[in-house]
């Protein structure tokens, strides 16, 4: 079994090397006190965020009481704190900082290029948003790519974990001068923030994303790799603006035909395979994007899942393809006795459809 990421940091072992990083800079730092508040009687039930809050907070009783001495001290000790301890120097910033903004924000920036800020700066965007973005926009400017990536990441409207950013959901305006800076970064790092922002706010916004999109389009191969990034999910859903943007035509001449599956029931924990024809009757080569939806059954619903299959230019004719599809439990997806689908999509429409059941396990 691999090992809970809890146990991998915030070891003792990297609790006395940050504790001696920061007794580097400021003589009376109490090692020992430092690690026996850390190390209390509760933190074995402490789970990975938990274990990083509640080391903020013992630095908090052990840092001088004044917020703007205990940064410089720890700007100081940041060099030598590595891994993801690193997260507690933004994480001080976070939890004590947010009425000194001109102490906050330039720590948070230092930071970065140890660890990224991107759940620090959020509640200060909340707080002012006009006066934290033009933070993030004098950040977009910066040298280093991470600090740059920063600035992108920070402000997505649905970061995964992250505290919630009602008023950027609402009206992302303030969002795009920083992905406009960015547009045409030459660090992948900082693309890939950009396309995922742009995804984000897709999800409440999508005719602003496609305006955007639509005239970004063309301006250089970096560009045109973020805005499909950017649409993934409006493709996904076969939004037909997004469709025509990248090319792929009217699904009226393309046709599925002769969905089969190996078999009509499966058990959990079984493969199921189906293979189909694609029928091309365009006059001319023309781009298809060819996807799977399976309608996985669930405690009181059914939840839609979609993969792709290909993304290629097709003449006409007659295609054939097989796919397997597993219903192993994983992790991520727990699978449910019922009546499953497969559906074949070309691009963004439903060609064809058919039913299976899955079964529970044998015991």
């Amino acid at each position: 079994m691999a090992e809970k990421l809890k146990n991998m940091f915030f070891t003792p072992g990297s609790i006395e090397k940050f504790a001696h990083a920061i007794k580097e800079q400021y003589a009376d730092f109490d090692v020992a006190l430092f690690k026996k508040l850390v190390f209390d009687d509760q933190w074995e039930t402490l789970e990975l965020k938990e274990r990083m809050r509640h080391t903020t907070c013992c630095l908090q009783q052990t840092l001088p009481k004044d917020y703007a001495q205990a940064i410089d001290i720890l700007k100081k000790g940041a060099p030598a704190v590595h891994g993801f301890e690193a997260m507690t120097l933004h994480d001080y910033v976070e939890m004590y900082g947010q009425d000194n903004w001109n102490v906050s924000l330039p720590a948070i920036r230092y930071f970065n290029q140890f660890a990224s800020g991107e759940f620090a700066i959020r509640p200060f965007l909340d707080q002012n948003p006009q006066r934290g973005m033009e933070f993030m926009l004098s950040c977009a400017e910066d040298s280093s790519e991470k600090i740059r990536r920063f600035a992108s990441e920070g402000c997505r409207p649905r970061l995964p974990w992250a505290m919630a950013l009602p008023k950027f959901k609402k009206d992302p305006s303030l969002i795009f001068p920083v992905l406009e800076k960015l547009k045409d970064d030459d660090s992948d790092f900082v693309r890939n923030s950009v396309a995922n922002n742009l995804n984000d706010i897709s999800k409440d916004h999508p005719d602003m994303v496609l305006h955007l999109c639509e005239t970004w389009h063309g301006i250089s191969p970096q560009t045109d790799w973020i805005i499909k990034q950017a649409c993934r999910s409006l493709l996904k859903a076969g939004d037909k603006r997004a469709m025509r943007l990248f090319g792929f035509g009217d699904p009226d001449n393309l046709s599925v035909e002769n969905l089969a599956f190996t078999k009509t029931s499966l058990s959990i924990g079984q493969d199921q395979y189906f293979s189909f024809n694609l029928n091309v009757q365009e006059d001319t080569e023309c781009k298809i994007r060819l996807e799977y939806a399976v309608f996985y059954v669930k405690a009181n619903k059914v939840s839609k899942k979609i993969f792709q299959i290909s993304e290629n230019s097709y003449s006409p004719g007659i295609y054939s393809f097989k796919r397997k599809q597993t219903f192993e439990d994983m992790s991520t997806r727990k699978h449910y006795p019922g009546t499953h689908a497969i559906a074949i999509i070309v691009n963004g429409e439903e060609k064809a459809r058919g039913e299976f059941k899955v079964t529970a396990c044998s015991p």
